[in-house]
């Protein structure tokens, strides 16, 4: 008899939602194993709704999607109310305690709380907090005197330009452009990096 395990991963945007369901299908790959992987994202350009479905199995997977799951993994309390009716009866829920504070409503399922937001600010990690260090950092620097703003403003703007240009160059060439691009990229840094040493 095949052996299933199917889990959803809920969240929004930037908690890695998305990172854990790769992981867990890559790990069942590894293992030789049978693996479906759906992303499903928010009509929100950042900071929306964001789950995956993941299916790990010994043989062929005939649904990607069941109505019944045996692990839920979930990252606020939005994500919590939606999903909670999906997991099985003894099946486990792992929350972020951290945001997710609700009563589950249910004694027929293992409960397992992780301080996962808390976690990733002692280690650092948390993507507000660099954001936050990053501007703060800038607005420092400027405030400094040290900028030299008519070379540092056409450099900034040059730099959001090159960077949107490349990025639709990227888009519509596909890797056919940005390999050989890369490669002579890659080739004048060698070089500039020989005469530096030589020179």
């Amino acid at each position: 008899m095949a052996k299933y395990q199917d889990v959803i991963i809920a969240g929004f945007g930037g908690q890695g939602v998305m990172l854990i369901g790769n992981l867990l299908a890559q790990a069942g790959m590894e293992h030789g194993l049978e693996v479906s992987f759906i992303p499903v994202y928010g009509a929100e350009m950042r900071g929306g709704t964001a789950n995956c479905f993941v299916v790990i199995s010994d043989e062929a997977i005939g649904a990607p999607l069941g109505d019944v799951m045996d692990d839920l993994i979930v990252m606020n309390g939005p994500s919590l109310k939606k999903f909670i009716g999906t997991l099985k009866t003894s099946g486990t829920l792992f929350i972020n305690s951290s945001i997710v504070s609700d009563d589950i409503g249910r004694d027929d399922v293992k409960l397992v709380k992780a301080p996962v937001t808390e976690l990733a600010l002692e280690m650092g990690n948390a993507k507000v907090l660099n954001l936050a260090s990053n501007y703060a950092s800038l607005f420092t620097y400027l405030s400094s005197g040290l900028v030299v703003f008519p070379v540092g403003i056409p450099c900034a703007i040059s730099n959001i330009v090159g960077n949107i240009i490349g990025s639709h160059f990227a888009l519509r060439k596909g890797a056919k452009f940005i390999r050989p691009m890369m490669l002579v990229v890659l080739v004048l840094l060698l070089g500039k990096l020989i005469s530096d040493a030589v020179l």
